[in-house]
């Protein structure tokens, strides 16, 4: 059925007619301009602090962060952190270009396949599109080069995550996938499925005992890429002053 046959037919069954012209303006006018709801205080800080803020988000929920400094550094990351766990030396990888542009041969007894998860897989490699420092959550918009059954198929999730990919606030993700790949007739682009995952998969619904791994990786383990400058430290005042200043910016808390 159309989308026009749809909704005629909950509007027949709320017996309504065609909302007025000034509602139909009004919606539009919400939908075209992606309104902002109160952003938190906790996600304006100085960049060198909201990387911070996300690790601390990150382990609280019982994932492990590791900052490297350049993706050229991951192999040995993700073999060390391997034997670190008794896992065995072998793993299935998002076929994105950042992970297999990399030159694995330094870790020659690591062994990886560029494809989607199996069930049989105990290790995936996931390519991280953001994170949210508010929270400490992974942002994983679904993609030919992001499998999503990497993160809900293996038992171990490792994500490579380019620092300047970390954000303040849910709001400015959003934002910014509107901006990647801007779409004629909504205005922004939104894949099939976007994953937001914060920790490994738990559950405590049986006997209010936590249980990891009910529903997806037991383990998290993010490789945090140090790929832009250190910044200068700015006053909490200054980094809200220049959120604000910005086309486009979250707005202040209140706001």
């Amino acid at each position: 059925m159309s989308k026009d046959a749809i909704l005629g037919g909950i509007r027949r069954g709320l017996k309504r007619g065609p909302l007025p012209a000034d509602q139909q303006a009004m919606l539009a006018g919400r939908i075209a301009t992606h309104p902002r709801h109160l952003i938190p205080a906790r996600s304006r800080l100085p960049r060198p602090e909201q990387i911070a803020l996300f690790i601390r988000n990150v382990e609280k929920e019982f994932g492990t962060v590791e900052r490297v400094p350049d993706h050229a550094a991951i192999p040995a990351a993700v073999a060390d952190y391997l034997a670190a766990q008794n896992l065995p030396a072998r793993l299935v990888m998002a076929p994105h270009p950042d992970l297999t542009g990399i030159d694995w041969s330094s870790r020659p007894m690591l062994e990886w396949e560029a494809r989607r998860a199996e069930a049989s897989d105990a290790v995936s490699l996931q390519h991280a599109w953001a994170g949210i420092a508010e929270t400490g959550t992974l942002v994983l918009p679904s993609a030919a080069e992001r499998p999503t059954t990497l993160n809900l198929l293996p038992d171990t999730e490792i994500a490579v995550l380019r620092a300047s990919d970390v954000v303040g606030a849910y709001e400015e993700a959003w934002d910014r996938l509107r901006a990647g790949q801007p779409d004629a007739l909504t205005g922004g682009f939104m894949p099939r499925n976007i994953m937001l995952v914060t920790g490994p998969s738990r559950s405590a619904d049986i006997e209010q005992t936590l249980e990891l791994g009910a529903h997806g990786p037991r383990r998290l383990h993010i490789l945090l890429v140090e790929d832009e400058p250190a910044p200068r430290m700015e006053s909490p005042a200054e980094a809200r002053a220049e959120a604000t200043s910005q086309p486009g910016a979250p707005a202040a808390p209140g706001d």
